[in-house]
Formats: structure tokens, C-alpha cells, sequence
């Protein structure tokens, strides 16, 4: 491989690019963010990378201390790839720049590929500040399990949910939640969407019909009221 190319600046956007500035790079840490991964499972919700690139990237992610390899316990023999606590730490980037591209969400292009956790970057905070807006305080807080129809995925708020995510590397979390759910949002992805782009509360979309929160804990009372 050639050696890695430096933008040689002492500046610490320069130094964060040349981390993370790759072609690829940010997306591998967004499907990790969702725990950790088996390659063959990164592959496939990376439509378009090539093997060589992703296991390019993975070793790179590997050397600059953002992602480690380990072997699951018996009876498993696979691999995974997951993020360290420097690599989590790019969450809060991630969040940003999902805000940042939700307008360009308005049309989606035939050829678009998606994936229903990778609503989850730009719902995180609008869930975040619906359960913390609604009067309920701090303790609107749990796992919310998101149903659309190209498929589900959770993530953990609050207080104590922050502190469950740190203690098994997830914020949020590919397919439905391993334990149960708190409340349960069911919309389509246009309605997520709109929601991402602050175009739509969640408590409006429910008094519109078009979301639907089931449970009857205080967050899920919460996301009604949002």
C-alpha cells in the first residue's frame, strides 16, 4: 500500500482529516457506531465500497487507534471490527453532519440505497429533545425502538440510557431493541425525514397520524407530547 498522504498542517482540522478524511472512512464509523460489525456485515450495508477499500480502511482505523479486531467467544468463530473509546468519540461529528445533509434528503434518487438504521444519526437528537421538551424533565429517558418499513432499528436517551451506551459501545443500534423498548415509533421514511429536517415535531406527527408512539412509559408519553 502507499504510504498515507498528510496535509502536513499544525492545525487540528488538518490533523482530524487526515484521520478521517478518506473516501469511506466516516461511513465505516457510522455503521460501528451501531455496535460492533463482522466485515461481510460492513460490506453489505456499505453498498458501493470495494473489498480492497473497506479492508483498507478498517487496518487504517486500526493503526490510528479508532477501531480494534477481536474474535467473538465460542461457539462463534467470527470476527468483528468496533470502535474505540476514541472512535465513539465521533459521534457528536456524525450528528453534525447529518444535520448538516438533511436538506439534501428532500428527493431520493432511484439509484439511492438505504438503510434503516442510518436514520438514527439525525433522529438522535430530535428524540433526544422531544423526550427533554415535554415537561417530563430527565427522566424522559429509555430505549426507543424506530420502525420503518425498510426496517428497525433502536437507540438509548437520557441519563441513564447515556450511561448503557458507553457501557456496551452503542447510542444507538442496528434491528430492534435486544431487551425491549421503552416507547415505539412506527412512520415511513418521508415522515422521518421531515422530522430530521425540523420540518415536523414527533408530537405533531402523532396528532397528524402520521406516527404512530405505543408504550406507556413516561417517555413514550413524552414523545407524544413533543
Amino acid at each position: 500500500m502507499p504510504p498515507r498522504r498528510s496535509y502536513d498542517q499544525y492545525c487540528a482540522a488538518a490533523r482530524a482529516l487526515d484521520a478521517v478524511g478518506d473516501r469511506w472512512t466516516l461511513l465505516i464509523v457510522r455503521e460501528l457506531l451501531a455496535g460492533p460489525r463482522r466485515y461481510t456485515d460492513l460490506h453489505a450495508d456499505l453498498p458501493g465500497v470495494s473489498t480492497d477499500v473497506l479492508a483498507s480502511r478498517l487496518k487504517d482505523m486500526e493503526q490510528r487507534g479508532l477501531a480494534t479486531r477481536r474474535r467473538l467467544p465460542p461457539p462463534s468463530a467470527a470476527y468483528v471490527y468496533e470502535l474505540t473509546l476514541r472512535g465513539r468519540e465521533l459521534l457528536p461529528v456524525l450528528e453534525a453532519l447529518a444535520a448538516w445533509g438533511a436538506p439534501a434528503l428532500a428527493e431520493r434518487a432511484p439509484t439511492d440505497a438505504v438503510r434503516a438504521h442510518w436514520f438514527a444519526l439525525p433522529l438522535l437528537r430530535c428524540l433526544a429533545a422531544a423526550g427533554a421538551g415535554s415537561g417530563a424533565g430527565p427522566g424522559a429517558e429509555g430505549v426507543v425502538e424506530v420502525r420503518l418499513d425498510e426496517g428497525c432499528f433502536h437507540v438509548r436517551l437520557g441519563g441513564a440510557a447515556a450511561a448503557d451506551a458507553a457501557a456496551d459501545d452503542r447510542t444507538y443500534g442496528d434491528g430492534p431493541a435486544p431487551d425491549g423498548a421503552d416507547a415505539a415509533l412506527t412512520l415511513d421514511a418521508a415522515t422521518c425525514v421531515a422530522v430530521s429536517r425540523g420540518e415536523l415535531t414527533i408530537g405533531l406527527g402523532v396528532r397528524e397520524g402520521r406516527i404512530e408512539v405505543s408504550g406507556d412509559s413516561v417517555l413514550a408519553k413524552a414523545l407524544r407530547e413533543s
